[in-house]
């Protein structure tokens, strides 16, 4: 979770003050008790679940029989501080994340980021973002587990979809898995950027179809990236019962 889904979910609600500090703590010592991060992230799925239903988030999620593999890299669009609970609630595989390398020198919070396995990503430096690419490639593998890409590169400040890095598509070349686009439709209603009053909505998250990487090279990324573009675009411009 992000420091500003926090600051405006303890603001907006003092029962996300008792579950925050329930589950937190559990996690924490999730953390210590499994090194793998896989008993932390059941815990921050639980606790997605019950920020959901605390903020009266009314989830819709379609496509979701599609995920039959072990290991995804997900790339979604990004709207708001809420995304990361939604996919989290919603998807039913173990995944880390790539955060902002300053949450990770958080007390606690960064330490807890860095015994679940979630991976730092330094903003101005482009030679350790490979670095960090490359490890998310090798948790994959190593671990089964499956990563969550925002290839927008922060959030979207007018809802619309902005280009995409090759990060995504870089990681999932590397470690050999497909990628599934994500779209994400409601989120920036419920918790908008710049604001810390939570709103109560529909939210949809759509999946689609996994795009297969094995015989992809890096130097393909650029290609893919624009494939999975396209797929996120297309998903957000299917029919939606969501009313703005």
């Amino acid at each position: 979770m992000s420091l500003g889904l926090l600051r405006a979910l303890l603001i907006t609600d003092p029962l996300v003050i008792i579950a925050t500090a329930v589950m937190g703590t559990v996690s924490l010592l999730a953390s210590v008790l499994d090194p793998s991060g896989d008993l932390s992230h059941s815990v921050a799925r639980a606790w997605s679940r019950l920020l959901l239903r605390i903020m009266r988030v009314r989830l819709r999620v379609e496509g979701l029989d599609k995920i039959t593999g072990p290991s995804y890299v997900f790339a979604s669009n990004h709207l708001s501080y809420m995304d990361t609970p939604v996919v989290i609630s919603a998807i039913p595989l173990g995944f880390r994340f790539l955060a902002k390398k300053g949450l990770f020198k958080v007390p606690f919070i960064g330490g807890h980021l860095k015994r679940a396995g979630h991976i730092p990503v330094p903003r101005d430096d482009p030679r350790a973002s490979v670095k960090s690419m490359a490890m998310a490639a090798d948790i994959i593998r190593s671990r089964g587990v499956s990563i969550l890409v925002f290839p927008e590169g922060g959030r979207s400040s007018d809802g619309l979809l902005r280009e995409f890095r090759d990060g995504a598509a870089y990681i999932a070349i590397k470690a050999g898995v497909p990628i599934v686009p994500l779209a994400l439709e409601g989120t920036r209603e419920v918790l908008p950027m710049g604001s810390i009053n939570v709103r109560g909505g529909d939210v949809v998250l759509r999946v689609g179809d996994p795009i297969p990487t094995a015989d992809l090279r890096i130097s393909d990324r650029s290609q893919l990236t624009k494939k999975v573009y396209e797929r996120v675009a297309d998903l957000l411009n299917e029919p939606s019962a969501i009313i703005s």
